[in-house]
């Protein structure tokens, strides 16, 4: 399990996150939603440990903050929003990054496994910086996946922490991302991602925490969550869920009308 309690992020002098309790099982989906600004990459980097926050962070019943980076490293994977590079390495170099400590170390093959899971197969010898924006972002996660290839290790759930994975994607490599993320989950792993697109989050997530102002208004499933009353509370503005014929459930904002001050 992934259990932080009462966790709280200030960046003098703004308190970011209020004493936030948010939970996310392995073999599920966990997405934390929400408008700009409202604290879900503050709370994603107190999550993995890479910012200071007050509150207890426990990963597989290990409280983070008592780990070496190289167990971190062997129990987790991060994806950040962004990952800028100003050396010329190669893609596969990148994707070597993820191997270079843990159980996996020494097992190049997968190198080219995830990058085939990207669908980057023949990228291994191109320049990083003459990647478009979503095949940058695709590398990445392949170094993520090569990091913590085995959703299970030794009988413990290895988990992967996505800040908005699809973000550069077009709508066919979007959906092939969050099928990575569903197939990493139903394998045994956990997986926590930060996502905009209410869409696809009803279509991939287990369960959703919803984020506004450094609180967490509501987590459940996504159907306890997307509701008209509290999409609008956060959104600060009219937001109607629909159901499609078939198809689950889609969000759009109503007639684009923002709420009154």
């Amino acid at each position: 399990m992934l259990d932080a309690t009462d966790i709280s992020v200030c960046y003098e002098p703004h308190r970011i996150l209020h004493g936030i309790d948010f939970h996310a099982a392995p073999g599920a989906v966990t997405a934390i939603v929400g408008p700009n600004g409202s604290g879900k990459t503050t709370l994603m980097r107190a999550l993995t440990g890479e910012t200071d926050y007050a509150g207890e962070v426990r990963l597989n019943n290990e409280n983070i903050a008592r780990l070496k980076p190289w167990e971190l490293a062997a129990m987790r994977g991060v994806l950040p929003q962004a990952t800028p590079l100003a050396f010329p390495f190669t893609v596969i170099e990148v994707v070597r990054l993820g191997l270079s400590r843990g159980v996996s170390a020494g097992n190049t093959d997968l190198i080219h496994r995830a990058l085939a899971r990207v669908d980057l197969s023949g990228f291994e010898g191109r320049f990083y910086q003459e990647l478009s924006g979503g095949e940058q972002q695709r590398v990445q996660l392949a170094r993520v996946l090569a990091q913590v290839w085995s959703p299970v290790e030794d009988g413990e759930p290895r988990w992967l922490f996505l800040d908005e994975p699809v973000s550069a994607l077009d709508i066919g490599h979007q959906l092939q991302v969050m099928q990575i993320a569903h197939d990493y989950a139903a394998a045994g792993g956990g997986v926590v991602t930060v996502m905009h697109d209410l869409n696809l989050t009803a279509m991939f997530a287990d369960s959703v925490a919803l984020v506004s102002e450094g609180r967490i208004l509501q987590q459940g499933a996504p159907e306890e969550v997307f509701n008209n009353a509290l999409l609008s509370r956060a959104y600060h503005c009219d937001v109607r869920v629909n159901s499609a014929p078939s198809q689950g459930t889609f969000i759009l904002p109503h007639a684009a009308k923002m709420a009154a001050e």
